[in-house]
């Protein structure tokens, strides 16, 4: 396919927010695209060139990308800066100065080039190229790249190239209504859609799950297993208002393992190269060198996949120390420094794959016998989480008063006939957790999506309010459920206004669902617990909206930050707030 032709996709695509009509354009851009190029487009949609786990990024800054667009039509990079301050957006700007008449002598000098057109895999290898540049002289070498690439673009493509090593191809897809577009461009009609997602929820890679059903059909995907150094999305609990309800959708006998207020994170060992990838599926090795270091020390599998919690320990007090202090581990710079001063014990608790074998379809008893032969007692930084097996709410309540007492946030119960559900929800595991406060039984995991300006001693902060809201899985989009004023420390406001100006955007987001306009907008992409006295009814907010009515959250308060730990579409779903909501009146 000529990238010009995608570029033409991306335009339609760029023009709604109708999540139907997103699905209809995607399907007819993968029935025209060449099978060898499915998974490269799939990840260009959404302005990437490799699936969101690895460590990727074509890290140009707005200078750097403006002093491609001058160079490659005859501009300075301040004239090119000064566009772009006009017009908000370089991808438009650039268009522009392609456009402009004073160029045309540029335009008809590269005509033989862009005329017949670059395809989609050429324009996909340069901007590859250009991730991949490191060292001495990488400034150049990407801003060159990019320069030489543009001249050979029509104006369409070069509007939505520039965006890409920008990170402002916004267009309002999510994995989700990819899924359901593949699945109606194979067999016209989203059947296979749960297919599809089962294949990517054990490889997190949406472009190769596709290459594979464009090779392969539905077979090929049957036959996707868990692999080695791609993460698997993870499991998800449901809730419960109480031990005795726990008792009562358990059964006779279950699992109960402390619950951790850590990073939850997944080992990858492959012999002697070992990867750790967070909750949200980011690459974290580099930061956690003690944690790599105690897997190839004490993990006794060649390959293996598990599952755990880092969290910052004191082994001497046998202390759990604060998520605040966990956090800190987080960190580009200073990381052998800060390791020594903080060090992490990962407390495994599932394990899916040894020794080239996927084990997720194996029961919870089998699993954790398996993960108890790799992981020894005995071990400084690689542990096994505590499991008792345990019948009844006394019990229940018992283990869950210990592990509160020890810092921690309650428990995690498990059905011991239970699968790996990767990247599933449902009542095989269920957390019960310490209510922080009033009658709701969890903390929700809110999206922030815009931003109220400060009034007040707030000016100074430049933040006043949130506007905050959760995942509408039905839609693929984000819902508001409350706006968030309160629990924030003066640092915190800060934090806010840092974060929230790197992702601010001129107009409400294609995939934000709202009845209110904030101050401005956000990119949905920061993720914040909170806690509320409880759910109600509210004309003015759109989660779970019926007759005109949503949900709202009473008198919340901002708990921390999870932007680096969790993904945005991981945040609380509607049929969660929903669940929450009825399981406030069980509780009374």
């Amino acid at each position: 396919m000529k990238f010009s032709k995608l570029a033409e996709y991306y335009e339609k695509l760029e023009a709604t927010s109708k999540r139907l009509e997103l699905v209809d354009i995607l399907s007819k851009l993968f029935k025209e695209s060449d099978t060898s190029e499915i998974g490269k487009i799939c990840y260009l949609i959404q302005g990437r060139v490799a699936p969101f786990f690895e460590p990727i990024e074509l890290g140009m800054a707005e200078s750097m990308v403006a002093q491609a667009v001058g160079r490659a039509y005859g501009h300075s990079k301040d004239e090119v800066i000064k566009h772009y301050r006009s017009k908000g957006n370089m991808g438009l700007t650039a268009q522009q100065l392609v456009l402009k008449s004073h160029l045309r002598g540029v335009i008809r000098k590269n005509r033989d080039h862009f005329e017949g057109g670059l395809s989609v895999s050429a324009v996909f290898d340069e901007l590859l190229k250009i991730a991949k540049f490191s060292g001495a002289g990488t400034v150049e070498q990407k801003v060159s790249t990019l320069a030489n690439l543009l001249k050979k673009l029509d104006p369409v493509s070069v509007k939505h190239v520039v965006n890409i090593p920008l990170g402002t191809l916004r267009l309002g897809i999510g994995d989700p209504t990819v899924m359901d577009a593949l699945s109606l461009a194979k067999t016209g009609g989203k059947k296979l859609r749960p297919v599809i997602e089962d294949a990517y929820n054990k490889t997190s890679d949406l472009g190769f799950v596709a290459e594979v059903f464009f090779k392969k059909g539905q077979k090929g995907l049957s036959e996707i297993k868990l692999m080695v150094g791609k993460p698997v999305r993870p499991a998800l609990a449901e809730r419960m208002p109480n031990a005795e309800e726990v008792v009562k959708r358990m059964g006779d006998k279950f699992a109960a393992e402390p619950k951790f207020d850590g990073f939850r994170v997944q080992v990858h060992k492959n012999g002697d190269k070992v990867e750790i990838f967070s909750r949200n599926l980011e690459d974290m090795t580099h930061s956690f060198p003690d944690l790599a270091e105690g897997v190839l020390g004490e993990v006794k599998a060649k390959t293996a996949i598990m599952e755990g919690e880092a969290i910052a320990y004191n082994p001497e007090t046998e202390e759990f120390l604060p998520f605040q202090e966990t956090t800190k581990r987080r960190r580009k710079y200073k990381i052998a420094e800060t390791a020594k001063a903080l060090p992490l014990v990962m407390f495994a608790f599932d394990i899916l794959y040894l020794n080239g074998k996927d084990i997720t379809e194996e029961t919870e008893i089998v699993r954790r016998k398996l993960l108890e032969k790799v992981v020894p007692k005995g071990n400084a930084t690689i542990r096994i989480a505590e499991q008792r097996i345990i019948s009844t709410a006394r019990e229940i309540s018992e283990f869950f008063n210990e592990a509160v007492s020890d810092g921690l946030e309650g428990l995690m119960i498990k059905k011991l006939d239970s699968p790996y559900k990767a990247g599933g929800r449902g009542f095989h595991w269920i957390k019960f957790k310490r209510a922080s406060s009033g009658d709701l039984a969890d903390t929700v995991d809110c999206v922030l999506l815009g931003v109220y300006a400060g009034k007040g001693k707030r000016t100074v902060f430049g933040v006043g309010g949130l506007l905050v809201g959760v995942y509408d899985e039905k839609n693929d989009s984000f819902v508001t459920i409350c706006r968030l004023g309160t629990g924030l420390t003066d640092e915190e406001f800060k934090q806010v206004h840092e974060i929230a100006q790197k992702l601010k955007v001129s107009h409400q987001p294609a995939r934000v669902n709202s009845k209110i306009e904030p101050s401005y907008w956000v990119e949905p992409k920061v993720v914040l617990e909170v806690y509320a006295d409880e759910i109600t009814k509210s004309p003015i907010h759109t989660a779970g909206e019926a007759d005109g009515v949503g949900f709202a959250l009473r008198f919340p308060r901002l708990v921390k930050f999870r932007e680096s730990e969790k993904r945005p579409e991981d945040s609380t779903t509607v049929s969660e707030i929903k669940k929450l909501y009825e399981l406030q009146f069980k509780r009374k």
